[in-house]
C-alpha cells in the first residue's frame, strides 16, 4: 500500500455499470464536513458511461480502471491498494452518506483504539426511517446477517455497540488492522467477504464497533442479488464457516450447524423450479467440493486464538429468527 496519511479517510467505491447511481454517492462525499477524505472508484470494466462521467464531472475522484470484472472483492482490493488513508472505507456505489458520516467514523476510531473496524447505520434509501443494517451478526449455527434489518430507526439502534463485523456496503477499516490480517479474500468474489474479514479480525483480537452517528442510505439490492447472490451465499457460507470457526466451537455447535445446512438444502430442493433455488444448491455443492482447500487454510488463522473471546461475539440463533 502507499505511505499512510494520518487522519485521512480513503473511500473506495467498487463500480460496475453504475453511472446512474454514482452522482448522489459522490456528491454526498464531496459535501463531507470536518474530515479529510480521498475518494477512489474501482471500476470493474464497465461498459456504460461510468468512466466518462468521472472524467467530466468528478475529476477529483481517483479512478482505478480494471481491464476485466474482478467482482466485488477484486475491485475493493484494487482500490484499497491505492488508498493512502489511515482509515479505509468500502462504500457501495448505490449509497448516499450524511454530511457528518466521515467525521463520525474517524471520531469512533480515535475514541476506541481497540476497534479495527466501524459499522455505519445503513438505512433504506427510499424508506429513510427503516434500517438495512446496524452492523453484522454471526450465530453459533453459522448464519451471518444484518443486525436490525427492517427495524425502525429507533432504540436500541441509536446506541454505540460492539458488533461481530461491518457490512461491506459501508464498512470502515483501520489500516493497521488490514496491514496485519490482509484485505478481502478474492476467492470469495462476491458476498460474505466482509464477514470473512470480520472473522479474521476477531481471530487476531480486533473489535468492531457500530456507531449510529455515521449514517448511510442504501438502495437495497440495486447492484446485486437473485441467482448470483444465491450461488455465492450457498458456497461462501460454507467456506467462511469452515476456515474461521475455532475447533472447540465447531465441535460444540456441530449438530445445529449441520441441521441448518440440511434445512437450507431441503428448502432449495423443494423450490427446485426457481432459478435462485437451483443456484443455491449449485453453490452449496461447490462449497463442499472446495472444502479441503478451505480446511487447509485453518491452521494459520487459528494460531493463538482466544476461543472464549470469539464465543462472546457470536449470537444464539434465537436472537435473530
Amino acid at each position: 500500500m502507499p505511505p499512510v496519511v494520518n487522519g485521512l479517510l480513503s473511500v473506495v467505491i467498487p463500480n460496475w455499470n453504475g453511472a446512474h447511481f454514482l452522482p448522489p454517492c459522490l456528491d454526498s462525499l464531496r459535501a463531507q464536513r470536518d474530515a479529510e477524505i480521498e475518494v477512489i472508484v474501482a471500476d470493474n470494466a464497465s461498459h456504460d458511461t461510468s468512466r466518462a462521467l468521472l472524467r467530466e464531472r468528478y475529476p477529483w475522484v481517483r479512478l482505478v480502471g480494471l481491464p476485466v470484472n474482478r467482482g466485488f472483492t477484486g475491485a475493493c482490493n484494487a482500490g484499497m491498494a491505492f488508498a493512502r488513508g489511515e482509515f479505509i472505507a468500502l462504500l457501495n456505489n448505490d449509497t448516499e452518506v450524511e454530511a457528518g458520516w466521515a467525521a463520525a467514523v474517524i471520531a469512533a476510531f480515535r475514541q476506541h483504539p481497540e476497534a479495527g473496524s466501524i459499522a455505519s447505520k445503513m438505512l433504506l434509501y427510499n424508506v429513510r426511517d427503516t434500517l438495512h443494517t446496524a452492523g453484522d451478526f454471526y450465530t453459533t449455527d453459522g448464519r451471518a446477517g444484518n443486525r436490525g434489518v427492517w427495524q425502525p430507526d429507533a432504540p436500541p439502534y441509536d446506541q454505540l455497540a460492539e458488533v461481530f463485523s461491518a457490512c461491506g456496503g459501508s464498512a470502515v477499516y483501520r489500516r493497521a488492522m488490514l496491514d496485519e490480517i490482509g484485505l478481502l479474500d478474492d476467492q470469495l468474489f462476491f458476498l460474505l467477504e466482509d464477514v470473512d474479514l470480520g472473522w479474521r479480525a476477531r481471530l487476531a483480537g480486533w473489535r468492531c464497533l457500530y456507531t449510529p452517528d455515521a449514517v448511510v442510505y442504501h438502495h437495497l439490492s440495486a447492484t446485486g442479488g437473485g441467482v448470483t447472490a444465491s450461488f455465492y451465499d450457498g458456497r461462501n457460507s460454507l467456506w467462511v464457516l469452515a476456515r474461521n470457526m475455532p475447533g472447540p466451537l465447531l465441535r460444540q455447535h456441530a449438530l445445529p450447524i449441520a441441521l441448518r445446512q440440511a434445512r437450507i438444502a431441503l428448502e432449495a430442493a423443494r423450490a427446485w423450479r426457481g432459478a435462485a433455488a437451483r443456484a443455491r444448491l449449485r453453490g452449496m455443492l461447490a462449497g463442499l467440493v472446495g472444502l479441503p482447500r478451505q480446511l487447509g487454510r485453518r491452521r494459520a488463522l487459528q494460531a493463538g486464538v482466544r476461543v472464549a473471546d470469539i464465543a462472546q461475539a457470536l449470537s444464539p440463533p434465537e436472537m435473530h429468527p
